[in-house]
């Protein structure tokens, strides 16, 4: 479904402005999603894993840092970062980053149809601050090294194939990656106070070990027309990529990246903004800002990662914050879904659904030690609407 900004004036709990019963669109601009009430209700009391969730939920840890995944032998990796799930016959698996350097890389994690786990392993080994990724149609991951002139890493969740590193996707300081297969390319983000949007065009869709860098180039406003020109140099050295198309747009730390119906979210945590981007007319808006909540205290700080559900909700982890994955609605309202107790010194990533919809992943990356070797990988099962 299209996502629409929402103009509001004078607004309280989040109630939209109604023009004519239809949601109205600004012209010039369309203020972003404002705090209220979720579609799960009010967060209940925490849980004895730590975790506040709305009424019919539950949560479970699925793996800890430095310690066995239950009924394996493998050994869970510090610093759980982006993350992603995959079908596999009845169950699925789900993906997970290691954001430490060195060693980085990233591990699965197997699930039955009821749920069990079943297996665990390494699938990218001896790279540096895998952070965030992404999923491919083809059902690849794509893990991401979040340093300077840092590569993305094609991987294989089911563990058979070889990870393969994906130079032609431009060496910058990597953040996440949303593949598109109705115009064939991958988005990319760039974790830079200075840093750019791309799109990577694969000479063939499917294979991305050829094709072409591009950047997006705009004003410098919160709205209005994009286009894409080429990266002339995507390997960084000695010119960054971020520096090299005049007329580029700036974005301040690029983070998470969302695609689905011809519209890519992204967020910045420098500005602390949750981005719009309407393929379809090669427009972009703000979906969030929390400068511009005008009712209330901004429910969303420290945006991270970013996923969807199949109900059009958009689900952001906080990087600090209070520990919360925030939704924004369809409707343009943001509420908390959950918030982890007694980790203020963490922060959540990894958020995925499993491919029947029914249970969320994610990571606190430090837990309660504060540390990357504390990192826990949660679950949460319930009525998810569809």
């Amino acid at each position: 479904m299209e996502r629409r900004t929402v103009l509001r004036a004078a607004l309280l709990g989040g109630s939209s402005a109604v023009f004519g019963g239809t949601l109205w669109r600004g012209a010039a601009y369309a203020a972003p999603a404002q705090p209220g009430t979720g579609p799960y209700g009010s967060l209940g009391s925490p849980d004895a894993n730590g975790i506040r969730l709305p009424s019919g939920f539950t949560s479970r840890v699925v793996a800890r840092s430095g310690q066995t995944v239950s009924g394996t032998s493998y050994t869970w990796h510090n610093a759980p970062d982006g993350g992603a799930c995959y079908a596999n016959g009845t169950g699925w698996i789900y993906v997970s980053n290691s954001e430490i350097n060195p060693g980085g890389g990233a591990s699965a994690v197997r699930f039955s149809s009821t749920g069990q786990i079943t297996g665990a392993y390494r699938i990218l080994s001896n790279t540096r601050q895998n952070c965030a990724g992404g999923k491919t149609p083809w059902n690849t991951w794509l893990s991401c090294e979040e340093v300077s002139l840092g590569y993305v890493y094609e991987t294989d969740p089911f563990g058979v194939n070889a990870a393969v590193q994906r130079p032609a996707m431009g060496r910058f300081k990597h953040e996440a990656a949303a593949a598109d297969p109705v115009r064939k390319v991958v988005y990319l983000t760039e974790d830079e106070t200075d840093g750019r949007f791309y799109r990577f065009v694969p000479t063939t869709w499917g294979n991305l070990s050829s094709g072409t860098l591009q950047v997006m180039v705009a004003g410098s406003g919160t709205s209005g027309s994009f286009s894409w020109a080429n990266v002339p140099d995507p390997d960084g050295s000695p010119t960054t990529t971020r520096t090299q198309v005049s007329g580029s747009k700036s974005f301040n730390g690029g983070e998470g990246c969302h695609y689905a119906d011809d519209t890519v979210w992204f967020t910045t945590k420098g500005d602390n903004r949750v981005w719009q981007l309407n393929l379809a007319t090669s427009t972009y808006e703000l979906a969030y800002d929390d400068s511009l909540v005008t009712s209330g205290t901004a429910p969303l700080t420290g945006v991270d990662n970013i996923t969807g559900s199949s109900s059009g909700d958009l689900y952001v982890a906080e990087d600090g914050g209070n520990m919360e994955i925030c939704l924004i609605t369809p409707d343009d309202i943001v509420a908390p879904f959950l918030r982890i107790d007694g980790q203020s010194s963490s922060e959540i990533t990894g958020p995925a659904f499993s491919p029947d919809g029914r249970r969320l992943y994610f990571s606190s990356q430090r837990g309660t030690t504060g540390s990357s070797s504390g990192g826990i990988t949660y679950e949460v099962t319930g009525p998810f609407r569809s």
